[in-house]
């Protein structure tokens, strides 16, 4: 029995990696998708295992600009399935955003196991399921680029979390506002995305539905404001200065 606190960052990083291995086993997850996870885990501890100031602030400015959108849409893979489906369905009826599926390493096995879990969490729409609609977008050769036509296709703004940086760069190419979530500031996807959140998504997307609860009562002025003053290559130096801080810390250097 482990004897870390349950509030402790240590006991919810063991929970976020026993529902990754439980999605796994359930089909949901790749095997390359328990990589990825080790890797964000890394950096994850850099930044303290907390959401700092940065990540809160372009949490705001990813519910303004949701809450601006003509036609958003949020890009599910197996992990966010495996690792926070009720919270990202909260989140599309909190926009009024469609869910579609995305798969990077895809099967049709995968793909309607995930589905199966979003139902089964309350989503009624689905997109990315239909053979009939899917449409291919420009540059980019995974299997990725197959897109539903009346999802991400047609979207204008476009919520993919743990998000890979070829498909970030054909959908800012296709004329997309792309909003991700990345625990590594210096990733392709980070910097090539129109707002980047640097955070955990389990700790983030909750962060994001209240956000998007407090901004919808503002008019469109207001939220335009709050996205025209923002700027994401600023955002990411905020979180690295937040990661060499940490460092700093942790190794006791005055």
């Amino acid at each position: 029995m482990s004897l870390i606190p349950k509030s402790h960052p240590r006991a919810k990083s063991l929970l976020i990696r026993e529902k990754l291995v439980n999605g796994f086993d359930k089909g949901l997850v790749a095997k390359e998708g328990l990589l990825a996870q080790g890797r964000g885990e890394a950096f994850d501890y850099l930044l303290g295992e907390k959401t700092g100031k940065a990540a809160k602030h372009a949490i705001k400015v990813a519910a303004a600009q949701l809450l601006l959108a003509d036609m958003p849409i949020i890009s599910v893979n197996g992990n966010i399935a495996a690792l926070c489906p009720k919270q990202i369905i909260r989140l599309s009826k909190q926009i009024k955003a469609k869910l579609e599926v995305n798969l990077f390493y895809t099967n049709e096995k995968r793909k309607k196991a995930i589905i199966k879990t979003l139902k089964n969490n309350g989503a009624r729409e689905i997109l990315g399921t239909n053979p009939a609609s899917s449409v291919k977008l420009p540059g980019i050769d995974s299997a990725r680029r197959i897109v539903d036509k009346n999802g991400i296709f047609s979207a204008d703004v476009v919520v993919v979390p743990l998000e890979d940086g070829d498909r970030t760069m054909a959908l800012r190419k296709a004329g997309k506002i792309v909003i991700t979530f990345d625990l590594n500031p210096l990733s392709r996807t980070s910097q090539t995305a129109n707002i980047t959140i640097v955070d955990n998504v389990t700790r983030a997307i909750d962060l994001l539905i209240n956000e998007s609860k407090k901004l919808s009562k503002k008019n469109q002025k207001s939220l335009q404001k709050i996205v025209t003053g923002f700027d994401n290559k600023k955002n990411l130096r905020e979180n690295i200065i937040q990661i060499k801080n940490n460092l700093t810390r942790r190794a006791g250097i005055a």
